[in-house]
C-alpha cells in the first residue's frame, strides 16, 4: 500500500470480510496519538498505541484469536480481540475506542490496518474471522 496514513493520504481499507471500504489515518497532533477511521460519514477514533499493543498481546496469546467485533452497546464475546480492546486488563485499562457511543467495532476496523502494515495475519471469511501474529 502506498498511502502514508496522513489526513491528506489516508489508508483505504476493507473490513475483514471485504464487504465495506473505509479510510483510516494517524493523527499525531492528538495527545495521545489517535487512529481516525471514517466509515461513510461516521468518524471513529482509536488509540494509536494499539498498533504496538495488539501484536504484543497476540504474540503472548500464541495462536489465532477470534475478532468478535461488536458495537459499543453490545457485549463482546469473551476471548475475542473486541473483548480485549475493552478490558480493564489491557495496557490502557479499558477502551481503545475514544468517541463515546462509537468505541466499539475495534475488531472490525483496526485489524485490516495491522495487516497492511505487516504486523498480523488476518482471515477474510464471510464471518468469524481470526487474527494472529505471523
Amino acid at each position: 500500500m502506498s498511502a502514508t496514513g496522513s489526513p491528506d493520504d489516508p489508508w483505504v481499507l476493507k473490513t475483514p470480510p471485504g464487504t465495506s471500504e473505509y479510510t483510516m489515518h494517524r493523527d499525531d497532533t492528538a495527545e495521545p496519538a489517535e487512529l481516525v477511521c471514517r466509515v461513510g460519514s461516521t468518524k471513529l477514533r482509536y488509540l494509536a498505541r494499539c498498533l504496538d499493543d495488539v501484536p504484543a498481546m497476540l504474540k503472548a496469546h500464541g495462536d489465532w484469536m477470534e475478532l468478535g467485533s461488536a458495537d459499543e452497546s453490545k457485549p463482546a464475546k469473551d476471548g475475542t480481540l473486541e473483548a480485549w480492546a475493552r478490558s480493564a486488563d489491557n495496557p490502557v485499562g479499558g477502551w481503545y475506542g475514544l468517541r463515546n457511543g462509537y468505541r466499539g467495532r475495534f475488531a472490525m476496523y483496526v485489524p485490516p490496518l495491522l495487516e497492511v502494515l505487516g504486523l498480523v495475519e488476518l482471515e477474510h471469511n464471510p464471518r468469524n474471522n481470526r487474527i494472529r501474529v505471523p
